[in-house]
């Protein structure tokens, strides 16, 4: 049975070689058997980064280099696909930094040799007026199925979507949400209004925090906060690294309405991301006992757990102190005084995070 073809089309730039390998991450989870295959013999190394980018996902790639025609690396990808009972190949194609005849007919003779499936034109969200126009020539030489938006990590963007949307007739399929290995989500045009208008995409931020988030670590830390007791380092650190694996506090505050958003504007998120690592760093440099009795760190302590994370002092002791307010937070929730832990949360996101200079 031959695999189903997926071609990708777009100008250079777009982040259509780093859309391919998000793309074979999620089929991959879907548990399809996935080849990247590459004909990019223009840009230098566009081979090369598809390579690099397939062993870290643990994906396959087709062996294919600059020497080759592309119409005889799609022949014999296609040949290695089907004896390797592939289930979808991903073909990446050469982009431009212009819209040029060669360009158009190279790709179009491409797609009469793979008659793929879907044929995916991926345009870069940013580039405003220039996406729309390059959306419409692609769409006039291609029977496009479906368009692939990638850098729309910001509310403000969202009217590309529409724009693209408009000009191909096609629908938007997925968005490219950061530069991660997992920053590629299907689209959901109710979420993406939502986004716009401020009210936040909840819904995504839930199915984020599924595909990441180790539920057994989060009902046990659930549980400690429910009963006010026993949450000490460890668990705070865990907090962290659940933050983390959700993509950051960038990628939070992006799917949360307004109003939350709001409350964190006056912290950078990359700023906040360097603060959950440094105290990740800060607690790891702590033995198991004073992860579990943070009051027995004294000063000598705090002197060997700075020198060993490398930190000053005083970041540990902001470390201690928001250790503390999140501990009464805990207490209180556990005590069913949510209005005085709303009025706690609101002092906090009003100040530093613990650790930031």
């Amino acid at each position: 049975m031959a695999p189903a073809i997926i071609l990708m089309a777009g100008l250079q730039g777009s982040g259509k070689t780093t859309t391919s390998a998000k793309l074979a991450k999620l089929l991959k989870e879907q548990k399809k058997k996935v080849l990247l295959a590459s004909a990019d013999v223009y840009r230098p190394a566009a081979i090369e980064q598809l390579k690099t980018l397939a062993k870290q996902l643990e994906v396959d790639c087709f062996d294919s280099n600059v020497t080759q025609k592309p119409a005889d690396i799609a022949n014999a990808a296609l040949d290695f696909a089907k004896r390797g009972y592939y289930d979808v190949v991903i073909f990446d194609t050469a982009g431009r930094l212009g819209i040029d005849e060669a360009m158009m007919a190279e790709i179009k003779a491409l797609h009469i040799l793979l008659n793929p499936i879907e044929t995916l034109f991926v345009v870069d969200a940013m580039q405003g007026q220039d996406a729309v126009n390059t959306a419409k020539a692609f769409g006039e030489t291609l029977p496009l199925t479906g368009i692939i938006l990638t850098k729309l990590d910001g509310d403000s963007r969202g009217g590309a979507a529409l724009s693209v949307r408009h000009i191909t007739g096609k629908p938007i399929k997925f968005i490219g949400v950061s530069e991660k290995v997992d920053g590629l989500e299907p689209f959901h045009p109710e979420r993406m209004a939502s986004r716009v208008l401020g009210m936040g995409d909840v819904l995504s931020l839930i199915e984020q925090a599924h595909k990441n988030v180790d539920m057994a670590e989060a009902q046990k830390l659930a549980d400690k906060v429910k009963s006010g007791k026993n949450f000490d380092l460890d668990d705070f650190k865990a907090q962290m690294s659940q933050m983390r694996k959700m993509g950051g506090m960038g990628a939070l505050m992006d799917k949360m309405p307004s109003q939350v958003a709001g409350m964190a504007a006056k912290m950078n998120p990359d700023d906040a991301d360097k603060s959950i690592r440094r105290i990740e760093g800060i607690i790891n440099s702590m033995t198991a006992l004073e992860r579990r009795k943070p009051e027995l760190i004294k000063a000598t302590r705090k002197k060997r757990i700075a020198a060993g994370s490398g930190v000053q002092v005083q970041d540990v002791n902001r470390l201690l102190k928001q250790f503390e307010e999140t501990q009464k937070m805990m207490k209180m929730f556990a005590k069913g005084g949510m209005a005085k832990m709303m009025r706690g949360m609101g002092n906090m996101m009003g100040g530093k995070m613990p650790g930031m200079r």
